[in-house]
């Protein structure tokens, strides 16, 4: 087949793409791929045609706010966060849907296999149905769709266990209609007519969700609120981390199981400021003679993380998750979905405090699930950092139910389901083609 991957230029995005890319180019297919050009360089260097977005839709991932400059200024809340729906997501979306129409002039793909948050494609699930391939959209964060109990999505509320849970959750939904979804859908209405398309009913995150012809969540079941979803919703596990990226550290002897291994991280993407975790972790538990904590600054240089290091900490700007998570012992991490996803497959409970983009959703399930203990905000004190630890290390029902996930991961082939969703929606595609040319046919006979 030839199929087209998409992805928004962000790495949280970027990463789980380009591990479905290995998947598919191991079973033979032809791939080209469009997002940032930030990443030509890691796209090529997996072996496949790199194209790059059209300028509009596209920034660096490591300084969005030189692009949109408005989101430094404006304090966190609904308003930051509406802004950053308009402008990264729907103002981009003309844009992404030129890049993606020229693309597939000279590149006919059989699909186009792209994340959640690339909206770019969504004037192609709105037209006819006929002037496109089948779309299989990922689901790189926490599944954007409505909830039992109301509650708006991105405030990190867990399932209301009270009718009075409820009721204050519906207040809260109306004023986030108000403040979000409301003014958010109005802009994103107005690009689709330009494009001739639309409009929109559902908030913006719901609409890839119930548009797309699969929609492949990056986790399991457990993972997620319970509901009812859209039978096109496929629990796949989490891709396989991409290997032999960077070396082991010097270093790497020291994880020989004498010391619990504690990893902290703040990804790639809210890691401007290494005083809301990374430091304060290791201070935390710098005097946790049975711990080796292990920092990694997501690419940034190691000098960025400030203070003194601890005797019992090792640094890096990037290390090999494939050889590192295997030892770890506990995860502390400001909520990247991806991170969350790759240490549950492993069986390691977590500590997380974060609350932008979608890490208070994503942190509020970790506490659901009881995997781990969600700290519930984006500047956890020492203590309560050290407390948290030493109870996910002490107390074995965190590692039990971790292990319980772990095994839920195991028992999805994440390969094979990639490949059967994908490989399914092609062959209806050509089912369905075939059908209406063998119509056309017949009606073209008699006419005869």
């Amino acid at each position: 087949m030839k199929i087209l991957i998409a992805s928004t230029p962000a790495t949280g995005h970027l990463n789980p793409m380009l591990a479905i890319t290995q998947i598919l180019r191991g079973d033979g297919h032809e791939i080209a791929f469009l997002t940032g050009t930030a990443f030509r360089a890691r796209v090529e260097a997996s072996g496949v045609k790199f194209f790059p977005l059209p300028e509009d839709a596209d920034f660096d991932p490591n300084d969005v706010f030189s692009r949109f400059p408005e989101l430094k200024t404006i304090p966190p809340g609904l308003e930051w966060f509406r802004v950053a729906c308009e402008r990264i997501f729907v103002d981009a979306i003309p844009a992404q849907h030129q890049g993606l129409l020229q693309i597939l002039r000279q590149f006919p793909a059989d699909i186009i296999v792209a994340d959640d948050m690339l909206f770019g494609v969504l004037p192609m699930l709105l037209g006819p149905r006929s002037q496109r391939p089948p779309i299989a959209l990922c689901g790189t964060s926490f599944l954007h769709w409505a909830r039992e109990d109301g509650a708006p999505n991105f405030l990190g509320l867990p399932p209301a266990k009270s009718g009075e849970e409820r009721d204050r959750y519906a207040a809260m939904a109306r004023e986030f209609d108000a403040a979000v979804d409301q003014p958010v859908s109005l802009r994103l209405n107005r690009a689709l007519k330009s494009l001739g398309v639309g409009p929109i009913a559902m908030p913006m995150f719901h609409s890839v969700v119930a548009l797309g012809d699969a929609y492949l969540q990056l986790s399991v079941p457990s993972f997620e609120f319970p509901r009812e979803i859209p039978p096109s919703v496929h629990f796949v596990g989490t891709p396989p981390i991409i290997a032999n990226q960077v070396p082991p550290p010097p270093w790497a002897e020291e994880l020989d199981g004498s010391r619990k291994i504690v990893l902290v991280t703040q990804g790639t993407v809210a890691n401007h400021n290494f005083n809301l975790l990374v430091a304060p972790t290791l201070a935390a538990l710098a005097d946790e003679k049975d711990i080796l904590v292990i920092a990694t600054a997501g690419g940034r240089p190691v000098d960025a993380i400030p203070g003194k290091i601890p005797s019992n900490a090792r640094i890096a700007s990037y290390l090999p998750f494939e050889w590192l998570l295997p030892n770890v012992d506990v995860l502390v991490t400001n909520g990247g979905y991806g991170s969350v996803n790759q240490a549950m497959s492993f069986g390691i409970p977590l500590v997380t405090a974060g609350l932008t983009e979608d890490k208070a959703d994503v942190n509020a399930r970790v506490a659901w699930s009881g995997v781990g203990i969600n700290l519930a905000t984006n500047e956890p004190t020492p203590k309560a950092l050290r407390d948290a630890v030493r109870t996910v290390l002490d107390q074995s029902r965190f590692q039990s139910r971790a292990s319980q996930i772990a095994d839920e991961f195991a028992g999805i082939d994440t390969r094979a389901e990639i490949l059967r969703v994908i490989g399914e929606l092609v062959a209806d595609e050509s089912s369905h083609t075939g059908a209406m040319a063998a119509t056309r046919g017949r009606r073209a006979e008699r006419r005869a």
